[in-house]
This record gives C-alpha cells, structure tokens and sequence, in this order.
C-alpha cells in the first residue's frame, strides 16, 4: 500500500490502543508499567505501519490492523499479568475473521479464505495439544490467541504459518536463554510466551510479504 496509507494506518491503530489502554487495564486490574499508554500505543503503530504494508486490499489491511490493536494490548498484558484475556482475545478474533470474509467477498478469494480457516484450526489444535502436554508451560490464553495468529497467517500461505509458528518458539527460547544467562529469571521462572507468539506471528507476515 502507499506510504500514505502507511502513515495513516500507524496512525489510527497507535490511537485505538491509546484509547483502548485505560480500559485494558482496568480489565486486568494492574498498574504495570508495561499497561502505561506509552508502550500499547507505540507497538499499536508498529502493527498498524505493518498491517498496511503487507497488506494487498484495503479489507486485508483492516483485518491486520484490528489484530495489530489487538497485540498492542495483549502483549504488555501477558507481560504485566501473565494473561491473554478473552475479552480482548475473541473480539480481535471476530473482527479479523469478518474483516477477511468481506475481502474474500470483494476480490473473490474464497480459498485464500478457506486456508486462513483451516490453518486457524490447525495451529490451534497444535497449541492445545502442547498445553495438553505441558500445562505449565502454556495456558489457554495461548491457544485461544493462536486462532487468530492462525487465521492472519492463513489467509497469507502455509509458509507464513510455519514462519510465524517457528518464529514465535525461537524468539521464546532467546529471550528465556537471555533472561536465564542475566539471572533475571530461573529454570522455575514463569514467563510470557503470549509477546512471542505474536511477533513470531509478524515475522510470518513479513516474510509472506517479501518472498511472495
């Protein structure tokens, strides 16, 4: 998309975040800084600046920038509250399935559609198999926020999903082995992996925008 646009994306979704970081943090009743306007309204405008520029439809766009508001809000409340709140989680998620649904409709792009689903589905399962597996290790915060990191991957091709799985766990393992070789955390330590997952979700996207 134009620069304009561009801008202008950054600009809306940095503002949404902005509005939208009082009630967040009412929502989980913490003072963190983390759930200061500063840093939700900063990653808002990062996402936004993003979803425009690998987006190839305005509907496209829209959906990635309600999933970039989304993220500015959950990751600093995963990192000040280890929690993916649903009442953030599944209103992203609707408004990003609706948002692809019409820019299926315009340009007739029902299998890009039907792939975003399945993978949605698909990652999901793989994420709720592991928290099966390793309660401790993952919460179904986590899963729930892998359907809509599925879904945004999907409609962008496979690679893009394996991309931004794998981008999401090896990002998660520097940033522990960082924290384990600083003593800022321990073996026993609990960290966020929700941060991770999404910037593992946008190292996906980006890729699908440069190799495709």
């Amino acid at each position: 998309m134009p620069p304009f646009a561009i801008v202008a994306a950054a600009a809306a979704c940095a503002a949404a975040a902005w509005l939208l970081t009082p009630w967040a943090r009412r929502l989980v009743a913490s003072e963190s800084r983390w759930l200061r306007r500063p840093w939700p309204t900063l990653l808002g405008a990062l996402g936004g600046a993003g979803a425009a520029a690998v987006a190839d439809h305005w509907a496209v766009a829209a959906a990635l920038g309600a999933l970039a508001v989304g993220s500015a809000l959950l990751i600093p409340t995963d990192l000040a509250v280890l929690r993916l709140p649903d009442r953030i989680v599944w209103p992203t998620t609707g408004v990003v399935l609706a948002m692809l649904v019409v820019a299926a409709a315009l340009t007739g792009a029902w299998a890009r559609l039907g792939t975003a689903v399945l993978a949605m589905l698909a990652v999901g399962l793989i994420y709720f198999a592991i928290a099966w597996v390793a309660p401790q290790s993952f919460g179904l915060g986590d899963v729930k926020t892998s359907l809509v990191l599925g879904l945004a991957l999907g409609w962008h091709g496979w690679s893009a999903v394996l991309t931004g799985m794998l981008g999401g766990f090896l990002l998660f393992g520097l940033a522990a082995g960082a924290l384990l070789a600083a003593r800022r955390a321990s073996m026993q330590s609990d960290l966020a992996f929700g941060p991770w997952m999404i910037l593992g979700a946008a190292a996906g996207l980006a890729w699908a925008a440069v190799s495709g």
